[in-house]
């Protein structure tokens, strides 16, 4: 895995290194590099505008945040963030994090599905909602210069992602009607996300 892209570096340790392993085992490419770009652009976004951050917490959740996608982690009976939440409790409770760190991790994963919060209130939060409306339906990418978008593509490719991704959101919507993601659907956001630049640099 690159350490940095375009000046923004990921963080060294063995709960980022753990965190890369597992999404890079259970995702395919396409989801797994959804993952690394969602990191990017949110550390990125943070960098512009001078924002101190937990760099650690962020790219755990954001390697973590779709995890309950993948048939090993699917729930039936909960939407794919609340399951990656307590997916992720487990997973940081096995590197030792207090309950309050793991805590956190769940939150910045559910809140990714949720109404924007701001950054003076919950800064990681912020970052993994930037991230990941960036990275999946192009929300927010007049705010980073195309140089840095073309260098993170060209780094961790798309590989088919907005096609695999909308057809994951719209399993979710069939089967759990009631979740965030089938009120997406519902929408214009697969149009959006089948029509965002970054497949297009």
């Amino acid at each position: 895995m690159l350490t940095e892209v375009a000046g923004v570096r990921v963080p060294v340790g063995r709960a980022a290194e753990a965190a890369r392993l597992v999404c890079e085992e259970y995702a395919d490419d396409a989801l797994y590099h959804h993952s690394v770009r969602s990191y990017f652009f949110g550390a990125a976004w943070a960098e512009a505008r001078g924002l101190d951050f937990d760099r650690e917490l962020l790219f755990v959740s954001a390697l973590l945040h779709d995890l309950a996608l993948v048939p090993p982690f699917d729930s039936h009976t909960l939407s794919f963030e609340e399951a990656g939440g307590h997916l992720a409790r487990v997973f940081t409770a096995g590197l030792g994090w207090p309950a309050e760190r793991r805590n956190r991790a769940a939150e910045l994963i559910v809140l990714h599905m949720r109404d924007d919060v701001a950054p003076e209130v919950d800064v990681e939060s912020r970052l993994l909602q930037v991230g990941t409306s960036a990275d999946v339906s192009g929300a927010g990418l007049e705010a980073f210069d195309p140089s840095f978008t073309d260098a993170l593509v060209g780094a961790y490719p798309r590989m088919g992602f907005a096609e695999s991704f909308v057809r994951l959101f719209q399993d979710q919507a069939e089967r759990k009607p009631w979740c965030a993601a089938a009120e997406l659907v519902a929408g214009e956001w697969a149009e959006r996300t089948m029509g965002n630049r970054l497949d297009r640099s």
